[in-house]
């Protein structure tokens, strides 16, 4: 029975390229991030997910989830920026894009090159957002390519509004973890 590596992978690539993550950010086990990447206060950066600085910057704000198996890169000139209280869901992708505060990427969802996504917007489960593309606050994006449903309720931002605080408090469970 194979087991989850003990610690994340966090390499710098040179002087210039290293890793800077606030204390009270959690990245768990398994996870990869590697170069001119930084996570703030408690973020969260789960199983199998990749933040590779390589290229670009990669800023993953205050209070951001990164869900189990996400990938974060970027292009020259195209840094990845998620906005405090950014939930990714599992197997997103963000690529050189800019996400802003309190906005869900879906899971399996994909945010392609120098597009921006408006504050508090839910980009639906597999939906795909193309290079460039500026997406508005408040609004449900969906489909393939992703193209703005609607505004959204005060229901729809009720049901992802506490994501964050729900991921601090798995981040605080995981970190006692124990191997058996």
């Amino acid at each position: 029975m194979s087991q989850v590596s003990e610690q994340p992978y966090i390499a710098a690539l040179d002087e210039s390229a290293i890793p800077d993550i606030h204390p009270e950010a959690y990245v768990a086990p398994g996870a990869v991030v590697v170069g001119h990447v930084r996570i703030g206060r408690a973020a969260n950066v789960w199983y199998g997910s990749v933040l590779r600085g390589d290229d670009e910057a990669i800023e993953v704000g205050d209070a951001c989830n990164v869900q189990d198996l996400c990938c974060l890169h970027a292009d020259p000139g195209e840094p990845a920026i998620l906005e405090p209280r950014v939930s990714l869901g599992h197997k997103a992708m963000v690529h050189g894009a800019y996400v802003e505060t309190g906005a869900l990427i879906g899971i399996g969802a994909i945010v392609l090159g120098g597009a921006r996504i408006g504050a508090g917007t839910l980009v639906a489960a597999g939906a795909v957002v193309g290079p460039g593309k500026k997406i508005p606050a408040g609004v449900l994006v969906a489909g393939v390519p992703g193209r703005v449903i609607r505004e959204l309720t005060d229901e729809d931002r009720a049901s992802f509004a506490e994501t964050p605080e729900r991921y601090i408090a798995k981040a605080a469970r995981h970190r006692r973890a124990s191997a058996v």
